[in-house]
């Protein structure tokens, strides 16, 4: 399968209906004084506000774009207390008892996402399902009895091994069965979580780009507009309020997902992972089509953010992957990718930021971003009314793990050799090679420039380098973007910021440099 150009907005949103939900809210336009600011309105963000309105704080809720449209826009979503990560593999690096509560943490998550759904009437296909985790081909089975015992250490005792995945197209061979998971529509609910925020007087505002957060001040400028708060929540992904500390203990890694039809009741509703590397994840999505069709969706094929030149191949790998084991799937009808923060034990990053006192983060979704997110909504409440948390200490931002420094180590080498592309040549040589809606990073002597060709051949230049730490950000096909391979920054064809940690654009060019440039190449 290959894609056509698309843009990013709608790769992020292409499985769902966003004009079936109102997520609109207006844009800052005054100075504010609150209790809490939460800047964010993704899933971390909207729960962390629903727990506080709860408690009777005063929440401002801001988001840069539309509510909903980051990186909780680009689930799968996967309702989940089966670590991606995996129960042994975090005893081994965090001990048994941040292993158990793990599993509670994650299995109270979905509980409350249930039970905002039946008290804020959210109609947003919620629906309680079996997940199944099985091996690879040849895989030895081991593995599987290795989870299972971790797995009732950690307090899933109802986790069990079966026969096979009840998938009647082919035999996975034996399989973890996990109870009592689940699945929704994130865009449906994303919206009536933000209308019960809105009800219960919180203020939402979006299309409102955060310039500045001071701790000491306890103030958030956004353009001319100041907003005043006593304590202040960053729940935007990556943190942007942090330049360093945080974001050498987070990989970024893009994950891919492609969505089929298949006929109605052919495939079980359940979740489905493997054990392989890189892995896959199944689940089945309804559709209301006049056919009677489900929508089948598939994700996986995960790379470290900007450090692999086969974006465009990703997609048809997944599809490989689907047809030989689903060969019910039919058309593809949506393919879209997404980014994943991984932390160096498998479990986000939630409460005080290191060295503030007033400024909490949530970050480091590891793959499990809709669990995290609401987990955040109860541990972040809990910590600004000064309430105890066992769950505290587990997730605390400032922890250290001896045993994760081989992980440590392994990824801060994947992040400082990027810096050497600072001495390579460009993509190209000229801008005449840079096809029609493509772009490629040139060398100018000391200088990096990355250049995006339009559909009418209009070329956009800009500054490869990001704003954040100085990397060189690669070009990605696939999605038409500008990746920064060291700490995961994403930026539109052209130069627009789109994800964390850089909170601003890839610089301009100077018109001399490029008059000269594209003189140089006859544009």
């Amino acid at each position: 399968m290959r894609l056509e150009a698309k843009a990013p907005d709608m790769l992020l949103r292409a499985v769902w209906d966003r004009s079936a939900v109102e997520i609109d809210y207006p844009q800052l336009q005054s100075d504010l004084e609150t209790e809490v600011c939460v800047v964010g309105a993704g899933i971390a963000g909207l729960s962390i506000a629903f727990m506080l309105l709860r408690d009777g704080v005063n929440v401002v809720v801001i988001d840069d774009g539309e509510v909903g449209g980051g990186a909780t826009g680009a689930t799968s979503a996967h309702l989940s207390n089966a670590l991606d990560d995996r129960y042994y593999r975090l005893e081994q690096l965090a001990g048994q008892e941040r292993a158990r509560i793990a599993a509670e943490s994650h299995t109270a998550a979905i509980e409350l996402i249930s039970e905002i759904v039946e008290s804020e009437s959210i109609d947003c296909d919620f629906r309680w399902i079996d997940g199944f985790l099985f091996l690879p081909s040849g895989e030895n089975q081991h593995l599987l009895d290795r989870e299972l015992e971790a797995c009732h250490r950690a307090g899933l005792l109802g986790v069990e091994k079966v026969r096979t995945c009840p998938i009647r197209e082919f035999d996975t061979g034996p399989a973890l069965r996990f109870p009592d998971v689940a699945r929704f529509h994130p865009q449906r609910y994303i919206a009536g979580l933000a209308a019960a925020v809105d009800r219960a007087g919180g203020l939402i505002f979006s299309h409102s780009h955060v310039d500045r957060i001071d701790a000491k001040n306890r103030s958030i400028r956004v353009g001319n507009q100041t907003i005043r708060a006593r304590s202040i929540v960053v729940a935007t992904n990556s943190p942007i309020n942090d330049r360093v500390v945080m974001h050498t203990k987070l990989a970024p890694y893009m994950t891919y997902v492609i969505a089929g039809y298949i006929p109605k009741g052919s495939v079980a509703d359940a979740l489905f992972w493997d054990m392989d590397d890189p892995y896959h994840y199944v689940r089945i999505e309804p559709a209301d089509t006049e056919d009677g069709e489900d929508i089948l969706i598939v994700g996986g094929e995960d790379h470290r953010t900007g450090q692999v030149n086969d974006t465009e191949e990703r997609h048809a790998r997944l599809e490989a992957w689907a047809r030989r084991r689903f060969p019910m799937m039919r058309t593809v009808c949506n393919a879209w990718s997404g980014q994943v923060l991984e932390t160096l034990d498998g479990l986000a990053y939630i409460g005080k930021n290191p060295g503030d006192d007033n400024v909490y983060i949530v970050t480091g979704d590891s793959g499990m971003g809709l669990t995290h997110g609401t987990i955040a909504g109860i541990l972040i409440s809990d910590l600004i009314a000064g309430r105890n948390n066992s769950w505290a200490n587990a997730y605390d931002p400032a922890r250290k793990s001896i045993r994760a420094s081989g992980t440590y180590a392994e990824e801060a080498i994947k992040t400082s050799v990027q810096y050497a592309k600072w001495l390579t040549p460009g993509d190209v040589a000229n801008l005449e090679d840079i096809p029609s809606e493509c772009g490629a990073v040139l060398r100018r002597g000391l200088k990096k420039i990355a250049a995006y060709r339009d559909a009418g051949g209009h070329v956009h230049l800009r500054s490869a380098v990001c704003p954040h730490l100085g990397c060189i950000v690669q070009w990605n096909p696939t999605d038409q973007t500008w990746d920064c391979p060291c700490h995961g920054s994403r930026f539109d064809k052209l130069g627009e910021v789109i994800y964390g940690p850089a909170n601003s654009p890839l610089s301009p060019i100077e018109e001399d440099a490029v008059a000269k440039l594209k003189a140089e190449s006859g544009v």
